[in-house]
């Protein structure tokens, strides 16, 4: 998509690809805080009356319960309770906003378009007039401030101005929303403020290191809530109601024994390896034990990655990558216990 935004963009020296953007600068020193426009993601709006009942009939969390200044995690899944998009889900004056994965977007509002028949709420692809732009680091909270954004109350929470809102996932990540026209001003007083501009791999990585998942084309119908660690995020609400694979997200939780969970792991590579590459451990032999879910570039040489994997291959230590004699991956720590 063109824009005044991505006009900007390549003005300033990005490198524009499907989805993504790359700076033409040195690797960011430790203890920077990166400004990162989020091209990677598209946003959905969702407006009118019926907006929170008609998410929460959809959705895995429970959006009727979300206050004015929160925002939350949220999955929309197959019948067979598979996530067919992960998703940071705010609300806004008359309605939400979701944002997901750009390469999603268009299947996803058009079929979530279809579940709305008599609802009075109107589903719009609104990454025409909002651009997201994320602040990763030590810094991130007093550049927010420095915007004019009064300081969150916690994460998960939001804050606003006439022209700006900031959602705090973290202490060191938020992901402000702007007006498209006014990007490139947000953008410039980011920096101002001592944020250093970053691509979309380094925000990937912050992502990673997180423990946040993000589910693209590539791992669509991959994974349930759980095996995302979702429920471990906020993902998911096990005392709402009806939606789409509640049942299985249910049985998965309560009365089955979850096989799989998502790690960090560390790829010693010259390549990066796609999302949705398979994973392999002796125990399985030439069937596939896991995959691939996001992956960025270290700093330190080679790629991280979020892997979905067997249990048991994370407590054997032996993880293959794209063979059962491929590359072997080095487990890394997550900011929670997956225990």
């Amino acid at each position: 998509m063109t824009s005044l935004w991505t006009d900007y963009l390549a003005r300033s020296g990005a490198s524009l690809a499907a989805n993504s953007l790359s700076f033409d600068t040195p690797p960011p020193a430790p203890g920077e805080t990166l400004v990162v426009p989020l091209l990677h993601l598209g946003v959905i709006r969702s407006a009118g009356e019926d907006s929170a009942s008609f998410l929460h009939n959809l959705f895995s969390n429970d959006v009727k319960k979300l206050a004015r200044d929160e925002a939350q995690w949220n999955s929309f899944n197959s019948p067979k309770g598979r996530m067919l998009a992960s998703m940071l889900l705010w609300s806004e004056d008359g309605g939400h906003a979701l944002a997901l994965a750009s390469d999603i977007l268009v299947p996803m509002h058009k079929k979530l378009s279809m579940y709305v028949l008599r609802s009075k709420v109107k589903l719009t692809d609104a990454s025409g007039d909002t651009a997201l732009i994320g602040l990763a680091g030590p810094n991130a909270e007093a550049i927010a401030n420095a915007l004019g954004l009064p300081a969150a109350t916690g994460d998960m929470r939001q804050s606003s101005t006439d022209a700006l809102r900031g959602i705090r996932l973290n202490a060191t990540t938020y992901v402000l929303a702007v007006a498209l026209d006014r990007a490139e001003s947000v953008f410039e007083q980011a920096l101002s403020a001592g944020g250093i501009r970053a691509g979309t791999d380094a925000w990937q990585l912050a992502m990673i290191r997180a423990g946040l998942p993000l589910i693209t084309a590539a791992t669509q119908e991959e994974f349930v809530a759980q095996m995302l660690n979702y429920e471990l995020i906020g993902g998911v609400n096990f005392k709402k109601g009806c939606y789409p694979g509640q049942e299985i997200v249910a049985r998965t939780q309560y009365l089955g024994k979850l096989k799989k969970r998502m790690y960090r792991v560390r790829i010693d590579a010259e390549q990066a390896p796609a999302a949705g590459t398979d994973l392999y451990t002796p125990a399985f032999g030439e069937q596939s034990a896991g995959k691939l879910v996001n992956v960025a570039p270290s700093p330190d040489g080679g790629f991280e990655a979020l892997a979905v994997m067997q249990i048991s291959c994370a407590d054997t230590g032996e993880i293959h990558l794209g063979s059962p004699t491929g590359t072997l991956l080095v487990l890394l720590d997550l900011p929670y216990s997956v225990d």
